[in-house]
């Protein structure tokens, strides 16, 4: 039986777009492998417990630098891990420079053992950290016997894939219908706003208020409509005040915070179009975006190059996109939606079919097991 060790910063519960993806990694298998995490805990102290019956191991932070937890137990513990487990392959979730440093040391000791690197992004922000960490990082590239990444747009635009490009594999993210399923509930609320929105466009966008995640850009856009849109924005962050005091005096605009996932369902069911103005390559994928998709909503995006973004939705298929930062041609995209019903028909269906063929669970799963039976 295969012993696969999976590698993310953290994990469930903690909410992540990488610790989902890390948790349906792990729930891709069953009874034919056995199966551990290895992870970050929040708090001091380490920790085991078990998330979906895997066990989940927790080494205890003891503080954050520019993003990267730390940790006086992890490189201890992942050795006692890597010991007593003896894994067959590690699936790493990167970036995590702290946890790739301990895991090159335990891979030099054990040849055998397959690595899968999970590219989920690109070091941009944090440029210092980037060039610090870049050997290893090269060093982690070589070692492994596949490189995943969420989109082919992002193999082709990341500069640190381009030396290991046959190795890399794209396995698209994922959309989790089960916790997307409609109630009667859900619907009776979305009629319930939509009445309350009676004839205006409804607009949803839906991210942590975060720079790449652009939510700036569609304040300023929105500025530039009539008050025949609505614009529901949810969500939280560091730059929601900021966001609040740029949107003074623009009477369409609702912030919603932290959205629970009965309204979040009513929300989708209820706007007209998606709106999604991340900026930068950050932006690795967007499971938002796919999510709106598979309730057949239009989007309108920003051109990212080498991002994701516009591999899960196409220009003049499923959405509009748009030239990066410019809010006017944004209004101008947001606009040609809420006058032609039969386009954001047209491109909502097609929307709807491109999650349905590329993004749901089960091809998610068919895919991670591929990417395994080829080691």
């Amino acid at each position: 039986m295969k012993k696969i060790l999976h590698i993310s910063k953290y994990y469930a519960p903690f909410v992540g777009g990488i610790e989902q993806v890390a948790r349906d990694c792990v729930n891709s298998f069953g009874a034919e492998v056995e199966q551990k995490v290895f992870c970050f805990q929040h708090e001091k102290g380490d920790a085991v417990d078990r998330v979906d019956g895997v066990e989940v191991i927790r080494a205890g932070c003891f503080a954050k630098v520019a993003s990267q937890s730390m940790s006086f137990s992890y490189g201890k513990l992942l050795k006692k891990t890597f010991r007593e487990f003896q894994p067959d392959i590690v699936i790493f979730h990167y970036p995590n420079p702290f946890g790739a440093h301990f895991l090159k040391k335990q891979l030099k000791r054990r040849p055998d053992c397959k690595l899968i690197v999970w590219w989920h992004l690109d070091i941009t922000k944090q440029k210092l950290l980037g060039k610090l960490f870049a050997g290893q990082t090269k060093w982690l590239l070589k070692r492994a016997a596949k490189v995943v990444a969420t989109s082919p747009n992002y193999i082709d635009g990341s500069a640190s894939l381009q030396s290991v490009k046959e190795k890399c594999v794209s396995i698209p993210c994922c959309v989790n219908h089960a916790r997307l399923q409609v109630s009667e509930d859900d619907r009776a609320r979305a009629e319930q706003y939509r009445q309350e929105c009676a004839g205006k466009t409804i607009c949803l966008a839906m991210g942590r208020h975060v720079p790449y995640k652009g939510m700036e850009y569609l304040v300023r856009a929105s500025k530039l409509l009539s008050d025949d849109f609505v614009v529901w924005i949810g969500g939280q962050g560091p730059l929601t005040d900021d966001l609040k005091k740029l949107a003074e005096g623009d009477r369409k605009i609702t912030f919603l915070g932290k959205v629970s996932d009965d309204d979040l369902k009513s929300r989708l069911l209820a706007c007209d179009i998606f709106c999604f103005p991340s900026i930068t390559k950050n932006e690795a994928f967007g499971i938002a975006l796919a999510e709106a998709m598979a309730y057949g909503k239009p989007a309108v995006t920003f051109t990212i190059d080498g991002s994701g973004v516009n591999y899960v939705s196409l220009n003049g298929v499923t959405g509009i996109e748009v030239e990066n930062r410019n809010v006017g041609q944004y209004a101008e995209a947001l606009r040609r939606l809420a006058d032609d019903a039969s386009l954001r028909g047209e491109y909502g269906e097609n929307a709807k079919r491109r999650v349905d063929a590329l993004f749901t669970n089960e091809k998610f799963q068919e895919n991670v097991r591929n990417l395994i039976d080829q080691l």
